[in-house]
């Protein structure tokens, strides 16, 4: 039985003076491996097998802050061997679910919102996933922690709940931002009975996510925010469009491989002849929408972008190419801009081209959607 019991402590002497050794390298690589496992795996499996896993993820993360704040008070001086390892391996469990967590919301909110509109959240987003790492010392302080994690529960709720309950409804954000409060405000009120540290950081950390409560409703009713669980699948602009047995007939300019790696195509319009922009969206299997094309024209004299005119059309989800629609206009020449909106004006996505007037007969290619 002593026997053992030494050969137990020296194994987990020698894991440890590893894990010690090796942590500027271990730290790094499970955030790496977090953020790696939510781009190969959520591209390819269902939504509700991602959202199940980020809900584990989320309960680990939390079991282990839990961990982490009450270890030095209550099991450092008398360990089992349990709770040692645990505490050896908690630090590098925290980068992997923070990292994991994070750069799902960042899958997420990347592929459901134009970069131009959405970039201040999913800047904050990139931030808290490099300083995971490179702050790794003060995610250990239990304000700092918690915070984070109020934010990742937040950005978590209101990913899952418009995909439970089909809406896209300010109200749906509204009860993820209550229900997230209300977590966290559990999860550091009975934190804090069991922590002196806890208890002593409460009031700041109150205040801390106060404010990330604050700054998450105004990005999003500043429309900074994608409409979450919208995703604009494809988007371009045409010279024509028919509809035929299902599928979409669109003529197109050709373009050289530059053309197509440059942002902003160029359209040669002749006469009144209406340009045609299609769009694609995923959406869920019973959510019901309107999606808004906002035509805008470039003044250069008042250097400002001008709407033109706000087509919509209703789209119901479940298809897996995303649902398909369209909207045109007879446009003069300039730049233009077509943003894919929701009826709030929360962006999806954004055609750019430029438009030239052309004299001579155009060459058009065909592709089928």
């Amino acid at each position: 039985m002593i026997k053992e019991r030494v050969k137990q402590f020296i194994r987990y002497k020698q894991v440890k003076k590893f894990v010690e050794k090796n942590e500027r390298v271990l730290l790094p690589a499970m955030l790496i491996v977090g953020v790696a496992v939510d781009f190969i795996t959520f591209r390819s499996i269902q939504i509700s097998v991602a959202f199940s896993i980020l809900f584990v993820y989320t309960i680990v993360a939390g079991a282990t802050i839990v961990f982490l704040n009450l270890y030095k008070e209550h099991w450092s001086l008398n360990p089992n061997l349990i709770t040692r390892y645990y505490r050896l391996v908690a630090p590098l469990i925290i980068q992997f679910t923070f990292g994991a967590l994070l750069s799902a919301s960042l899958i997420f909110y990347w592929f459901s919102g134009a970069l131009s509109i959405s970039w201040p959240f999913i800047l904050i987003i990139a931030i808290l996933i490099v300083s995971n790492d490179v702050f790794r010392e003060h995610y250990l302080k239990p304000t700092v922690q918690i915070s984070v994690y109020f934010f990742i529960i937040f950005s978590i709720i209101s990913l899952i709940l418009p995909f439970l309950l089909n809406s896209i409804s300010p109200w749906i954000f509204l009860i993820s931002g209550l229900v997230a409060f209300g977590i966290i405000y559990l999860f550091v009120n009975q934190l804090s009975k069991r922590s002196l540290l806890v208890l002593e950081h409460r009031s700041i950390l109150l205040k801390s996510i106060s404010i990330i409560f604050i700054l998450m409703n105004g990005l999003y009713f500043f429309n900074v925010l994608p409409p979450i669980p919208l995703a604009l699948r494809d988007a371009g602009v045409y010279h024509s469009l028919q509809r035929i047995q299902g599928s979409y007939y669109l003529d197109t300019e050709p373009e050289s491989v530059i053309e197509k790696i440059v942002p902003g195509q160029i359209i040669h319009v002749q006469g009144s002849k209406s340009i045609y922009v299609f769009s694609s969206i995923f959406a869920p299997a019973d959510l019901n929408t309107t999606i808004v094309h906002d035509w805008e024209f470039f003044d250069a004299t008042k250097r400002e972008w001008i709407s033109k005119s706000k087509p919509s059309y209703k789209i119901s989800g479940g298809r897996e190419g995303g649902y398909r629609g369209f909207s045109s206009a007879v446009i003069v020449p300039g730049k233009w801009r077509v943003s894919v909106q929701t009826l709030r004006g929360q962006t999806l996505g954004r055609v750019k081209f430029k438009a030239i007037y052309a004299e001579d007969v155009l060459e058009y290619k065909q592709i089928i959607k």
